[in-house]
């Protein structure tokens, strides 16, 4: 997915969103994130920068950030407001010390990892829906920007088992596994976000199941499943793994693929893109998999194949 809290860097394979935190705290070796402003009323060191949501230390080697958030504001346009107020000016960089942050304002604004998750999924996938009945807001929101792509995908994907691969914090997995006649697979290379996907879909009760692996190389048989979606994973892909995952993709599906990218004219190094596509370039992928396709164009690119 094409931001920044949506593509798990690999750094972030090293953190475990269900790991046990005190009430709104959370601590690493590299990261300490408080509810609530300034720092636990600590005054040094003084803060580095103070902006309108959060209060920024460093402390050693350790980032010490204190945010304002209440748990109604916490949802995936976190990522928006970190990168805007923290890491776009350069107070804050890199993509471990972003995932680090974002998980730690997470699970320090409500209490308990589950019930903070929860609170997360629960506000995005409401906003989502929103965005769904509503016009775009003013302000960037990745939520509202990736509203119609899930929109779209729904719209696509018939009833029957559904493999999502590069599915991140999965909320398209659960918008699918939420409509009847859906059994929904989750695959992700980062094994914590798998898990903590697994159980906010058990708590929900959805026939919701995942899976940590590569795109490139799902541990499931020949025609496993109805249909396969790769919803903005490809532009994160060199060429030739991402030919190598929509393979993957052809030798698990049963009846379609379903295949959307986003159209840049430069590729969004902070999104994690590596290349950018149009309408040509999908269509050549199209055709170098020999496989009957159609290319069409909403919110981006989207090429369904079909792979008999």
């Amino acid at each position: 997915m094409s931001v920044p809290s949506l593509r798990i860097a690999v750094a972030a394979r090293r953190i475990d969103p269900l790991a046990p935190h005190p009430p709104g705290v959370y601590v690493d070796h590299l990261v300490r994130v408080v509810r609530g402003l300034p720092l636990a009323g600590d005054a040094t060191p003084r803060p580095i920068v103070r902006t309108g949501h959060f209060t920024l230390r460093r402390r050693g080697r350790r980032v010490e950030l204190g945010h304002s958030l209440r748990p109604e504001q916490l949802d995936n346009d976190l990522a928006g407001l970190l990168a805007e107020e923290l890491f776009a000016p350069g107070w804050l960089c890199g993509s471990d010390i972003f995932e680090r942050v974002f998980t730690g304002v997470v699970r320090s604004c409500v209490d308990g990892a589950l019930p903070a998750w929860a609170t997360f999924y629960d506000n995005t996938l409401a906003r989502v829906r929103e965005s769904w009945q509503l016009p775009a807001p003013a302000r960037h929101s990745s939520i509202a920007g990736f509203a119609p792509v899930y929109r779209r995908t729904l719209d696509l994907v018939a009833p029957g088992t559904v493999l999502d691969m590069g599915s991140c914090f999965g909320f398209l997995p659960l918008l699918l596994a939420e409509r009847p006649g859906h059994t929904v697979t989750a695959t992700d290379l980062v094994r914590g976000t798998m898990s903590l996907l697994g159980s906010v879909a058990r708590a929900r009760g959805l026939p919701l199941e995942t899976l940590a692996c590569d795109a490139a190389r799902v541990p499931l048989p020949d025609r496993s499943v109805d249909t396969v979606t790769v919803i903005h994973v490809l532009e994160h892909l060199d060429p030739r793994h991402g030919d190598a995952v929509v393979r993957e993709a052809l030798r698990l599906a049963r009846k379609q693929v379903v295949v959307a990218v986003p159209y840049e004219d430069e590729p969004t190094a902070a999104y994690g893109h590596v290349r950018c596509f149009d309408d040509d370039r999908l269509a050549a992928l199209g055709r170098r998999t020999g496989h009957r396709f159609s290319v069409t164009s909403h919110h981006g690119g989207w090429l369904v194949l079909d792979p008999h």
